[in-house]
């Protein structure tokens, strides 16, 4: 899950399993914008060359193996 404020990102690793009530926090990540940039910039670059050596990535929904996932992303809001 990530969200934002005016001066820090938030970047939440959850655990959600079958059966499990609510998702549970493992990790939290907060950078700050430019960080968050520069982790888009570096995933981007990494994705491109992970295609080109191994082919395209197609998302599919969990469970189904197939299709696009439809996660219900949050506003953004810290």
């Amino acid at each position: 899950m990530i969200s934002h404020g005016p001066n820090d990102f938030f970047i939440d690793m959850v655990l959600m399993a079958p059966n499990m009530p609510k998702a549970r926090v493992q990790s939290r990540n907060i950078m700050t914008p430019e960080n968050a940039k520069q982790l888009l910039m570096a995933l981007q670059e990494n994705i491109k060359k992970y295609e080109m050596a191994y082919g395209e990535i197609v998302p599919r929904a969990a469970g189904s193996g197939n299709g696009p996932i439809n996660f219900p992303f949050p506003k953004g809001q810290a």
